[in-house]
């Protein structure tokens, strides 16, 4: 319609059209992150595998508790090598010039399941926050309520049952249908919802789901914390004194861990998933929103490199197992930060604090003095009754 003209389109109408038109004229894409992307999602496929795979051999081999919260890190650690195995694909995408040439149902299947395990990995994080705050409300013959339905090991299994099952309901549908939307030969790119709009509110609730999980974590590993740190002040002539007040900083860094792997990217998630439903968004937005969406993406991809390291910092018995496997000598040259670490939050003020019988820590069982050795058998999130 223009062929007519021999006048070249100004830079006012080139930005009207695709403007209008955004669908038809706007393709958005990484080419400057293509590259670094490439090369980070590799590195945390490798970091990532040895380190998951060690912690997963450790909880079914070598660690000898037996309670909910081993049965929720091992199903976290099986989340992230699942994830982790999204990776590589990804990792051929970018490598392959942002080409996917295995099809539309590869390309959602690697997309969804990535999707899936991050918020399964989520979800178990918040089971084993409740978990060790519901114990920590309970003192044995009042135990009542949820607390008596979370007693021993049983309800753990059927937790992450159901989570699976309800993941993977909701995941095969996603393969299944297309959207419309799909382009030849592309994957992991932007893509509008305005012909999918039901994917657009699921994502949407995905999102609401980790705040509320990200409240259970501040308020179970903050009131633990700061009780610790309480008691350190309270009480600074304790031999335990300098204990609690490292346990605290520890519960502390759980919760820094999990902000900065999984916030920035579900604080801006809702703007992504926004400008996906809108059909008036300028292509230089869209490309804006794309980039800073992959961007955070890697964040929390990351996360699944740093569960193995809060596992070992965490728990005494898991990373004692580790290192009596791995060598008498390595354990020697760690000894002192295996000192350091040996005791869990809740055990530690379980087992050597003084506390008031009606204080919310207080034990099932008789309590020790605060004279009495600690036992170093605890862990960083089990919780014995």
């Amino acid at each position: 319609m223009f062929s007519s003209s021999s006048t070249p389109l100004s830079n006012t109408t080139w930005v009207l059209l695709t403007s209008s038109f955004p669908n038809q004229t706007c393709n958005p894409n990484q080419g400057s992150l293509r590259l670094p992307l490439a090369f980070l999602y590799g590195l945390f496929f490798l970091l990532g595998l040895v380190g998951n795979l060690l912690a997963l051999w450790v909880f079914l081999f070598l660690h000898s508790k037996r309670n909910s919260v081993r049965v929720f890190l091992i199903n976290v650690a099986v989340a992230d090598l699942v994830l982790l195995a999204c990776l590589p694909f990804r990792v051929f995408y970018h490598v392959n010039g942002n080409s996917w040439p295995f099809g539309r149902v590869a390309c959602t299947a690697v997309g969804n399941l990535f999707y899936m395990n991050m918020y399964i990995s989520i979800t178990l994080l918040g089971f084993i926050s409740l978990d060790r705050y519901v114990k920590l409300k309970g003192r044995g013959g009042a135990e009542r309520g949820l607390a008596k339905l979370m007693k021993g090991g049983r309800w753990s299994w059927v937790a992450c049952l159901g989570l699976w099952g309800l993941s993977m309901a909701a995941v095969v549908p996603m393969i299944a249908m297309k959207e419309g939307n799909e382009e030849e030969g592309r994957c992991f790119q932007y893509k509008p919802r305005t012909g999918a709009k039901w994917k657009a509110y699921f994502n949407l609730a995905l999102v609401g789901l980790f705040w509320v999980v990200f409240s259970l974590l501040v308020v179970s590993y903050g009131k633990i914390a700061t009780h610790l740190l309480k008691m350190s002040k309270d009480k600074p002539d304790l031999p335990n004194a300098q204990r609690y007040s490292y346990t605290a900083r520890k519960s502390f860094f759980v919760l820094f861990l999990f902000t900065v792997c999984f916030g920035p990217y579900h604080a801006f998630r809702p703007i992504y998933i926004l400008s996906q439903l809108s059909q008036s968004q300028p292509c230089h937005y869209q490309r804006l929103v794309d980039k800073t969406n992959e961007v955070m993406l890697l964040f929390s991809a990351f996360n699944s490199v740093l569960d193995p390291v809060m596992y070992f910092l965490l728990s005494g018995s898991v990373r004692k197992a580790a290192m009596k496997a791995l060598g008498q000598s390595l354990g020697n040259r760690l000894h002192l930060l295996n000192d350091g670490t040996s005791n869990s939050s809740v055990t530690e003020v379980r087992q050597y604090s003084v506390v008031s019988p009606n204080s919310t820590f207080n034990s099932c069982h008789t309590q020790r003095t605060s004279i009495t050795p600690p036992i170093r058998s605890g862990t960083a999130t089990h919780i014995r009754h």
